[in-house]
């Protein structure tokens, strides 16, 4: 029985996160990890599918939000968003829904993976407290300023809502300390063989 217990522990693929401040670039990284044969999930996107497909979710985002959130049983981002933005504690409500699910989907997904390790992404890993469920952490770190354009650039917004979302998640010196590894995603520095390097070892740690 031991021997088989062994075997099934060895067979289990090693659970990294990967977490970054906004505008840090940790899709990127975990793009580089994908082509090097890595499977990875992403938090948000998951979120957003277990928003419209997971019935216990719908339920409770229905019950505290009302039937307009999905006025045709799809959710209606925009109505919700219109209710959350400026509202801090409905703000905090729909998080303690959704990250919950998507926690237990993302525990779910990494039973499945068959590789030496699997990566989960998401930006908010130690604010959801998902960290005690993964192995090791990756952090992805740029330079604030950096950090700010890029984000201008991609979500079509102004310098200021930058700052305001980067004040919503833990400050990145703090955030790369909790971390086991760190990726510097500057623009100087090349982040394909910071990759590779973790790559291998994280395959000697598998």
């Amino acid at each position: 029985m031991s021997s088989g217990f062994f075997y099934i522990c060895h067979l289990m693929a090693l659970r990294i996160g990967l977490t970054g401040g906004i505008g840090s670039g940790k899709s990127t990284v975990a793009k580089v990890f994908e082509t090097l044969g890595i499977p990875v999930y992403y938090a948000d996107d998951a979120a957003r599918r277990l928003m419209n497909e997971d019935d216990l979710l719908k339920e409770q985002i229905t019950q505290h939000f009302g039937a307009a959130a999905y006025p045709d049983g799809k959710l209606d981002r925009k109505y919700l968003g219109s209710i959350v933005f400026n509202n801090p504690a409905k703000l905090e409500l729909i998080n303690s829904l959704v990250h919950p699910a998507t926690i237990r989907d993302g525990e779910l997904w990494m039973e499945r993976q068959t590789t030496p390790y699997a990566i989960k992404e998401a930006a908010i890993i130690f604010e959801s407290g998902s960290q005690s469920g993964l192995d090791y952490v990756i952090g992805v770190s740029a330079p604030d300023a950096l950090r700010i354009h890029r984000t201008m650039q991609r979500d079509h917004i102004t310098r200021e809502e930058v700052i305001a979302r980067m004040g919503k998640q833990i400050k990145q010196v703090i955030k790369m300390r909790l971390c086991d590894f760190v990726i510097v995603n500057d623009e100087q520095r090349a982040v394909i063989p910071q990759v590779v390097s973790l790559h291998e070892k994280l395959l000697s740690l598998a």
